[in-house]
């Protein structure tokens, strides 16, 4: 299960890319000339992208998420629910971090706590 969790973000993350840009109405815009309308294939090309976009970074994201996972059971010697806790603090934290403190920290928490909701359901 842990290997794969990589590659769902990517499809999810692409799907979400495609979905987001497929609702938002600046795909396809060129700003040196606002009053053109798009063609058709702009706008596939730059879904395509976002998509592609958002795939990388959500297969990164669980990708973090699944090595941590793996290193901190391996030490911890025990599979429970506080390995993907832990894990998505890390995560999170690492994440956010790149914002300054306050956002890594919030970004542990908030990841953390998903993570434990989402270990409460599977279990």
């Amino acid at each position: 299960m842990k290997s794969c969790v990589s590659c769902v973000g990517f499809v999810l993350g692409g799907a979400f890319g495609v979905f987001t840009a497929g609702i938002d109405s600046n795909v396809g815009f060129d700003p040196k000339d606002p009053l053109r309308t798009p063609t058709a294939r702009e706008v596939l090309k730059d879904m395509g992208q976002r998509g592609m976009s958002y795939a990388k970074n959500f297969a990164i994201v669980g990708a973090m998420f699944s090595c941590t996972e793996c290193i901190i059971e391996s030490h911890r010697g025990k599979s429970d629910w506080k390995n993907a806790v832990y894990s998505g603090c890390v995560t999170g934290g690492a994440i956010g971090f790149r914002a300054g403190l306050k956002a890594g920290v919030l970004g542990c928490g908030g990841f953390a706590a998903f993570s434990a909701a989402i270990e409460y359901y599977l279990r």
